[in-house]
């Protein structure tokens, strides 16, 4: 008992200190990030004897003299912001392993084991010696593979010299962006985003200019919107369908409105994150920006193994663009990671040969992720009374981003923890009281909102939804 309890006091101390960090003021965060620290080095000589042809080199004391290390940052490093969704997913797992029973659901990772086929192809790939360094842009085997998925499922036509392969779609959507801005040019990105990309722009050196979507628009991106955002600066658009955080996915007119604006900017390139695109919920359906007239000349298209195929941790993404920027990213990617790993390309070849669209393996996972969808959706409507908490059914992706702007403010105090102005505070609340993890909206471009993840099983879902429902009873949740 004693030992428990010293472990839970740690836990308890581990969740003040962390989550307060999690949840300070942006500026706060910059000021401990950036803060110097004076390293104390003594100044020294050495002295050098030869002895039978060795030589030995003794450091002396030159002074006592100290100095300060000068810890400047790169500027683009220094401006980077944490990921708030892998600081609560670190922080939830740092919690358990300290003892306390967090629920995290900030992550965005399948809760389903790979497929037994791709993990029996890894294996194999171990086993048969393929554990060298690979090509810098992929074996062809696996870049052969994609561009017959990319003509099957997706009715692009690309050869293996435009294909390059990473560690991870992340990867490749960082040096999508690299690769086509700089200094000078703005990237486009709408509202609610994937937290990185703002942060991929800055670090290329370009501006990330938010666009605002709205709930009622479906949190879609309205082409006369953007159209009016576009000026000569404009480089790149960001397209994410389905949508990270919002699971939001655009139809086939609405990509052919906004290709129409796109075509009359010959400047402007599109990068289309279609991660999810096997994660879609009928009647909707995925369409690939680049197949609209004149788009593929000027669309960086990114997917990947993570999502469908529950290969998070197997880190491998690929890109497919024209060969101009194709060889761009892979300069990029041969002066810093170069190629992905060996082991995991002979398991991706393995997972794209389950079926068309991920065959029965993937189905399985949508249908499971639909059901999961569709019982948070119906708790998340019923928990506070007069539909205060707001949420339309996502179309895609394995999220939920409910509004809870009416249930934040000046006026919303909670019992043990005080006042809840917005969705920052909420979440700090929620992980302090409900032991739930779930990510502010601020994360993504929308503080009216949250997010939480559904890639979670079943028992695991209704235990998170009935600690949240309990913190947000009237009875110690007090609006007005």
């Amino acid at each position: 008992p004693h030992a428990l309890g010293r472990a839970s006091g740690r836990a308890m101390t581990l969740l003040t200190r962390v989550s307060v960090a999690c949840f300070a003021p942006s500026a706060d965060r910059r000021a401990l990030r950036l803060k110097r620290t004076r390293v104390a080095v003594s100044r020294c000589s050495s002295s050098v004897h030869h002895h039978h042809g060795r030589v030995s080199v003794n450091a002396i004391n030159a002074s006592d003299a100290k100095f300060e290390v000068d810890q400047t940052l790169n500027p683009r490093v220094a401006s980077l912001r944490e990921s708030k969704t892998m600081a609560l997913t670190d922080l939830a797992r740092s919690m358990k392993e300290s003892g306390l029973p967090v629920i995290g659901l900030a992550a965005g990772e399948p809760d389903f084991d790979t497929p037994a086929a791709i993990v029996e192809a890894g294996c194999d790939a171990i086993r048969g010696g393929k554990t060298r360094y690979s090509p810098n842009t992929g074996t062809a085997e696996l870049r052969n593979a994609i561009c017959e998925k990319l003509r099957v499922e997706n009715s692009l036509v690309y050869t293996a010299s435009e294909i390059v392969l990473s560690n991870g779609a992340k990867q490749s959507v960082a040096q999508g962006v690299m690769a086509t801005c700089g200094p000078g040019d703005e990237v486009l990105v709408p509202a609610p985003f994937w937290v990185s990309y703002p942060e991929m722009c800055k670090l290329a050196g370009a501006t990330p200019v938010i666009i605002q979507t709205t709930a009622e628009d479906g949190f879609l991106l309205d082409a006369e919107v953007l159209r009016k955002s576009l000026n000569p600066k404009s480089r790149l658009l960001i397209l994410c369908s389905p949508s990270n955080p919002s699971g939001a996915v655009y139809s086939k007119e609405a990509l052919e409105k906004i290709a129409d604006v796109v075509r009359d900017h010959p400047r402007l390139l599109v990068l289309a994150d279609e991660i999810y695109e096997h994660i879609i919920y009928p009647p909707a359906a995925h369409v690939s920006f680049a197949t609209f007239p004149g788009m593929r000349e000027r669309t960086l298209t990114v997917n990947g193994f993570s999502k469908a195929f529950a290969m998070t941790g197997w880190r491998l993404g690929y890109l497919a663009a024209p060969a101009h920027f194709a060889n761009a990213c892979a300069a990029i990617q041969s002066q810093t990671t170069s190629g992905p790993s060996s082991i995991s390309q002979h398991a991706g070849v393995a997972a794209l040969c389950l079926g068309k669209n991920g065959g029965a393996p993937v189905q399985d996972m949508v249908t499971a992720f639909q059901k999961r969808r569709d019982y948070v959706v119906g708790r998340f409507r019923k928990m506070r009374p007069d539909g205060e908490i707001k949420l339309e059914t996502p179309a895609g992706a394995f999220y939920a981003f409910p509004d809870v702007s009416a249930i934040v403010g000046e006026n919303v105090t909670a019992e043990g923890f005080g006042p809840v102005t917005d969705g920052d505070e909420l979440c700090r609340y929620l992980l302090e009281k409900a032991q739930v993890a779930l990510v502010p909206g601020s994360a993504f471009g929308n503080p009216e909102c949250v997010r939480l993840s559904y890639a979670a099983s079943d028992d695991t879902l209704k235990e998170a939804l009935d600690r949240i429902e309990k913190a947000l009873g009237a009875d110690v949740y007090v609006v007005g």
